[in-house]
């Protein structure tokens, strides 16, 4: 009778046999290509949570809509892949991750080209919440696939880089959008995903191999799904309507009360599904829960930020799109080299240690934005300093998160544990776009001031800072427990 083991591959657990693990695994060549084609999956549908912004002006230009509008083409993405992205690990261990992932990047490319083809705003946000469906089920099935091609020993190196190339591509989507939209379109943002999605596809046909989970049945609760989903959604309408309609606005009214009621039904029904949505059991782990909740702080300080910036150099300094994303593209530059050393410097010095240096180095970035730049562009002394102290700080952050979130969960739920963890870094995407929004106004003359970009920078080196305070509570608890006693 043969041996069986559990291969940490989703959020339920695979039956392998030794003589495929053995197999498998001792092809180092053949892992890689699985490494490079699952990391190359994450970077594209990671990419297109950042890529847009840079465009964000044009194609309200080309729309002729509103800021406040078109801030659901950020959000519709990053809200239906926040929804998406764990019921999307049971789709995949339930119908094969090899037929999940080939799915999940064909379907992407064809929304992408919905979009790149887009004749308005609405079918424009209807594509990108068609296309962040897709993208949800590449995540986990890339995560799972990855995972299968290595031994337990290796597995925290391809799980970093695999996180890595997440990071990268949040990171340097502005950058890569500004070329498209310089020297092409706004649409190719869009397009360009489609070549790149045939390569992963035919290589991804002749090298993965399919697994899946036999014990798989059924999906996750339905109703978990679009309760995710709706919380934000309602939390950023009423955001971001708020400063047009007026805060005492009825629907404002409605949405945020809709959205503190949704809550705790959220948490009954999750409590109470056959098939939760979400396991509550794994925030029994205190670092998790401190973890996802640095996550969703920063990454509202993060994304809202990166928005706020390419906007301000287009509206206030007057730079061209290219412009303003090679004025940024410091910050990602150093997100990029440092990525993979920072979560190296965790695992010897401790993650809390790295992630508060993240956080007061991402503060004393914003506070330095809000208080020495201003009408008069100054690039070198003005600028480029605060940029290269928040990519410091994004880099001793993000790809330090992604692991640390599930350090201390069993190897069995690293997936879910990763896909968790990326729900609250997206729902923190929708939150700092409609801040922004919010704080910038929604008429379609964006860029009021120097003085509202300001006060958007303090907000940001709040939040930014928040995350690092959650992180150090832990800790202080620990060191006054003794003086208390």
């Amino acid at each position: 009778m043969k041996n069986v083991q559990r291969a940490p591959v989703g959020e339920s657990q695979t039956t392998v046999d030794d003589s495929s693990r053995n197999e498998v695994p001792a092809n180092n060549r053949r892992a890689g290509w699985v490494l490079a084609l699952g990391s190359l999956g994450a970077f594209v549908v990671f990419l297109d949570t950042t890529i847009v912004n840079i465009a964000f002006q044009t194609i309200s230009h080309s729309f002729n809509t509103t800021a406040g509008h078109l801030a659901w083409v950020l959000n519709a993405y990053s809200l239906v892949f926040a929804a998406m992205l764990i019921p999307a690990g049971r789709v995949a261990d339930r119908y094969g991750r090899k037929n999940i992932f080939i799915v999940g990047i064909t379907g992407f490319a064809l929304m992408s080209a919905l979009c790149g083809l887009a004749p308005g705003a609405g079918v424009l946000i209807t594509a990108r919440a068609l296309q962040a469906v897709f993208a949800a089920l590449v995540v986990p099935s890339s995560l799972a696939l990855v995972l299968h091609e290595f031994h337990a020993a290796r597995r925290h190196v391809a799980i970093g880089v695999w996180g890595a190339m997440a990071a990268a591509a949040a990171a340097v989507g502005p950058t890569l959008g500004a070329l498209l939209t310089e020297y092409a379109s706004w649409r190719w943002i869009f397009l360009v995903n489609v070549p790149i999605a045939a390569v992963i596809v035919a290589l991804g046909r002749r090298l993965l191999h399919e697994s899946r989970d036999p014990q798989a049945s059924g999906l996750p609760d339905p109703l978990g799904a679009l309760l995710v989903a709706a919380i934000p959604a309602l939390l950023s309408f009423s955001i971001i309507e708020g400063p047009s309609r007026g805060w005492s606005d009825s629907w404002v009214v409605i949405g945020f009360v809709a959205a503190a009621l949704a809550l705790p039904v959220f948490l009954w029904r999750t409590s109470k599904a056959a098939r939760p949505v979400m396991d509550l059991a794994l925030f029994k782990e205190r670092q998790f829960s401190e973890i996802n909740a640095a996550t969703l702080l920063f990454a509202t300080a993060f994304f809202g930020l990166l928005l706020a910036n390419l906007i301000f150099l287009q509206t206030e300094w007057h730079y061209s799109v290219l412009r303003a994303a090679l004025a940024s593209s410091a910050g990602p530059i150093v997100v990029t080299v440092i990525a993979r050393s920072t979560t190296k410097l965790a695992t010897v010095v401790g993650h809390r240690r790295v992630l508060f240096a993240g956080a007061v180095t991402w503060t004393l970035g914003c506070l330095g934005f809000a208080l020495f730049v201003d009408s008069s562009p100054h690039w070198v002394t003005h600028w480029l300093p605060w940029t290269l102290l928040t990519g410091l700080g994004i880099g001793l952050t993000l790809p330090v998160q992604s692991g640390a979130a599930v350090a201390k969960l069993p190897p069995a739920q690293f997936a879910v544990g990763s896909a968790i963890n990326s729900s609250f870094r997206q729902l923190g995407a929708v939150l700092g776009v409609s801040i922004f929004v919010a704080l910038l106004g929604t008429s379609k003359k964006m860029g009021p001031g120097v003085d509202n970009f300001q006060h958007i920078w303090w907000v940001f080196a709040a939040l930014g800072l928040a995350a690092g305070v959650v992180q150090a509570l832990p800790r202080l608890r620990s060191v006054s427990a003794p003086s208390a006693r």
